[in-house]
């Protein structure tokens, strides 16, 4: 299925509109943002994260090598027919070329079924690319040009098999047949990142180790919402053109593998506590936001992590926490949303309390129906809430009472944009993104988009 980000989230598909403030209400004095760099993450593969890389060997090769979540690439070269994918005892989820034909095929208890297959013509030496995020199967080849799908099945691949069962995955290891050169397997990487949030101490102090801002990014996935995961990254802030991804972080809950993602993580102590939302089994009946305490470095390597449901105080489905302690209570700012279907419908909220445990509502901007990508900042010697319009095209400000304070004034582009912004060296930075998308046609809604870093 295919989906407009206007027609799925109304607001979001005008482009490059500066953030001017609405009439009557002002723009952070003193304050202006210019964007500085925008570049676009793409890999099949993350790099840190290949856990297979050897020369190809002859016929149908299984080999052993394990993802431990179903986000992940097997990278091979075609020598004519050529397959690749996941493998186990009488099953498997391959992509497969052959004879004109490229196909994804599952195999389930010895007997195999061609899910879908289009007409392809991959030559000799080209690149073959088969991509698992969540139960969706995505098959690439790269002919000199770079990576295009040539086709993509979710819905099938799920009504044969569950690849978000840790039983089921634990049976499977990369594989393929009919390679030649060199192959390689890992963790996906990413066709573009979103929702960008600083990792910060419990007090709002951005984490930065040796010039480097750790922060975590949504990375989209060759599809919607449920194809995506979630990623720490570095940014190089003496290079920002030198974003490096450091971990990747899945979650399990109700028995399965998912990649929920935008969200935080904050440094409370000798823990990190990260929220995220539950965008990993999207199916428009509903969001909310989780949460864990963990010791477990998760600023670095691949991490599965059990998550429970915050208690927010809410009615209706959240998205988008933001978590920082100011005065001896937590203030978490998040987005509320009494609708998904047939339209979205979700504007910002603060709750505080001295536990994230106990929460109570402090206030809403229910006049907004577009409006996302919460963050709690200090700016100027003042807190902030603040959130992206997506319909008046602008960040907005709140104080922590949610009183609008203006906006701020930042470029504005397509999608909905988040206001992260921090300091740096007495230099307000922001990072935010875009919402080009890889591949529409074929992939639909959810691919995009560009990194973009502002400074003052």
């Amino acid at each position: 299925m295919s989906f407009d980000r206007r027609t799925l989230m109304r607001g979001a598909a005008v482009a490059g509109l500066a953030g001017v403030a609405l009439p009557g209400v002002a723009a952070a004095t003193g304050l202006e943002f210019r964007i500085r760099h925008q570049y676009r993450p793409f890999d099949l593969i993350a790099p840190g994260f290949v856990q297979y890389d050897a020369p190809a060997r002859a016929g149908a090769v299984t080999t052993g090598v394990r993802p431990v979540a179903p986000f992940c690439t097997v990278l091979v070269r075609s020598s004519g027919a050529v397959a690749a994918g996941l493998v186990g005892d009488g099953t498997a989820v391959l992509g497969r070329y052959s004879a004109g034909a490229a196909s994804i095929e599952v195999t389930v208890g010895g007997t195999t079924t061609v899910v879908e297959s289009v007409a392809a013509e991959l030559p000799e030496g080209a690149g073959f690319a088969v991509v698992v995020n969540e139960n969706a199967v995505t098959v690439l080849a790269d002919t000199g040009a770079g990576w295009r799908p040539l086709l993509t099945n979710r819905d099938g691949v799920r009504a044969l098999i569950d690849l978000r069962d840790p039983r089921v995955l634990r049976g499977l290891s990369y594989g393929y047949e009919g390679a030649t050169g060199q192959v390689r397997a890992g963790y996906y990487g990413q066709a573009g990142v979103r929702d960008p949030h600083v990792v910060q101490y419990a007090d709002g102090r951005p984490y930065i180790r040796d010039g480097k801002l750790y922060l975590t990014l949504t990375n989209a996935g060759l599809g919607f919402f449920q194809q995506a995961h979630w990623g720490v990254w570095t940014l190089d802030l003496a290079n920002p053109t030198r974003l490096t991804q450091v971990a990747n972080l899945f979650f399990a809950r109700d028995g399965v593998v998912l990649g929920d993602h935008a969200g935080q993580i904050v440094i409370d102590g000798d823990e990190f506590v990260l929220a995220m939302s539950s965008w990993g089994d999207f199916n428009f009946t509903g969001v909310h936001v989780r949460y864990v305490r963990t010791r477990a470095n998760v600023l670095s390597g691949v991490h599965v992590l059990p998550t429970r449901r915050m208690p927010l105080p809410t009615d209706v489905s959240s998205w988008d926490p933001a978590m920082t302690r100011i005065d001896g209570q937590w203030h978490v700012a998040f987005v509320e949303s009494p609708a998904q279907s047939p339209a979205f419908v979700f504007h910002p909220a603060l709750a505080r309390g001295r536990t994230l445990e106990r929460l109570a509502p402090v206030g809403a901007d229910l006049t907004l129906d577009q409006t996302e990508g919460t963050i709690i900042q200090r700016i100027q010697g003042q807190w902030y809430v603040l959130a992206s319009d997506g319909d008046a095209r602008v960040y907005r400000k709140y104080d922590l009472a949610m009183r609008p304070q203006g906006t701020l004034n930042a470029p504005y582009g397509t999608n909905i944009p988040h206001p992260m912004v921090f300091r740096y060296r007495d230099r307000y930075w922001m990072v935010t993104f875009e919402g080009t998308q890889f591949a529409g046609p074929v992939l639909g809604y959810g691919t995009h988009g560009d990194f973009i870093v502002m400074t003052e």
